[in-house]
């Protein structure tokens, strides 16, 4: 009986309790060893009594079966709706998630055929920004606002490429505030080269004070819009963005952990792939625009310079340039290092927008252990005076982001 049980544990087919002939046997399966079950299997022999054949209950293997099955696949519905019944998040937060991953979705698929689909090249307009619009810009937007609002759980939308705020209709009105750049590093479509989206979640804030009151295009729904959008990072519930590349991957925070979930183009889900990523506190890549080297102040350039000094190591930093946010940022977020677009003698402010780009992705770092800064303020402490307000932005490890404020100070 000893040889036997021991046989059985080592297949590592475990069952619940004994049997009879009568009925199957109930039994939990373990992660299977190959190996050890074909070999195992010659030794085995069936104890056959007067009840027939018995199945063994192995105890010492409980453990076994809390491992999990190499085709357990949670999927970001599912972990929404736990993250619901924990109480971190509440039903309408869950059905908002999920409408922004099914834009991510349509967006995905636009992209992948945008040769295809003659999506590549300018539409011909130019947004609020002065930035000539991508086709693909014009249609991501459309695609993201119509997500958002058929959730019926948004009250106001802002889009980087929208003039301003926008309420919801009363009959899909909800409350959560959305921000969100449709297809950011859109310039990079037409070579087909890393883009994504980028949103932010908050709660209506009535406290908020925007300065607006001198501005006689505005109707009254549009001043409540921009006072309610206009927040502060801190106050971010959840933020995330979505990288279209080789592979499609969504990464969100709500304020709890940063998780990382991959398009499974076989189920056409999200699946988790990366819990609680944590970004290094130290890291040897540098991603700037040194096209622009000559147009920063010295302070910045003597950094860049330092940077590239390979010093008592032997081994300068490396340089990594995308020219796409979500890029260069998710990059970073993996390997450590740090990503800068910095003010300019040609863009006074940077150029990456506060609201859309600059305070999510700050808020997803600092969910991971790192920092994002202007240079001299966290990120996340600027309150905004007016939606498209642009911001230098300094983001990444926490060690590479202090040593460039040093220098900026």
């Amino acid at each position: 009986m000893v040889a036997m049980a021991a046989a059985t544990a080592s297949s590592q087919l475990i069952f619940s309790k004994p049997c009879s002939p009568s009925r199957l046997c109930p039994f939990q399966l373990g992660v299977f060893d190959t190996k050890s079950v074909l070999s195992s299997s010659s030794s085995r022999r069936r104890h056959v009594g007067r009840s027939g054949v018995r199945c063994m209950a192995v105890g010492e293997a409980t453990t076994e079966t809390k491992r999990r099955s190499g085709y357990e696949l949670q999927t970001l519905t599912n972990w929404l709706l736990k993250q619901e019944q924990a109480g971190v998040i509440d039903a309408e937060l869950t059905i908002v998630l999920s409408s922004i991953s099914m834009a991510c979705k349509q967006i995905a698929s636009l992209v992948q055929r945008a040769n295809i689909s003659n999506l590549t090249g300018v539409q011909g307009a130019v947004n609020v920004q002065g930035e000539d619009q991508k086709k693909l810009d014009v249609v991501s937007n459309e695609v993201f606002s119509n997500c958002l609002r058929s959730s019926g759980r948004t009250g106001i939308i802002a889009s980087e490429e929208e003039d301003v705020p926008v309420a919801v209709e009363e009959s899909y009105s909800g409350n959560y505030i959305v921000v969100f750049d449709p297809l950011d590093g859109s310039s990079n479509i037409d070579a087909a080269v890393s883009t994504g989206s980028i949103f932010g979640i908050y709660s209506p804030n009535d406290e908020c004070l925007a300065d607006i009151g001198d501005d006689p295009t505005l109707g009254t729904t549009e001043q409540r819009c921009v006072v309610n959008v206009c927040q502060p990072g801190s106050n971010l519930l959840a933020a995330g963005y979505c990288m279209y590349s080789s592979s499609i991957i969504f990464v969100l925070t709500l304020g709890k952990g940063v998780f990382a979930f991959t398009l499974d183009p076989m189920y056409g889900e999200f699946v988790l792939t990366q819990e609680n990523l944590q970004i290094p506190r130290a890291g040897k890549i540098y991603a700037f625009n040194e096209g622009n080297y000559q147009l920063w102040d010295d302070k910045l350039k003597k950094y860049i310079d330092d940077l590239k000094d390979p010093g008592p190591s032997g081994k300068p930093y490396s340089a990594r340039y995308i020219g796409s946010l979500v890029g260069d940022f998710h990059r970073t977020l993996l390997y450590g290092g740090i990503y800068g677009y910095p003010r300019d003698k040609k863009s006074k402010n940077g150029k990456l927008r506060l609201l859309y780009e600059c305070a999510p992705m700050s808020f997803i770092v600092e969910q991971a252990g790192g920092k994002g800064s202007d240079g001299h303020q966290r990120i996340l402490d600027i309150q905004p005076v007016e939606i498209h307000q642009r911001v230098p932005l300094y983001i990444g490890s926490v060690e590479e982001v202090e040593k460039v404020e040093k220098y900026l100070a």
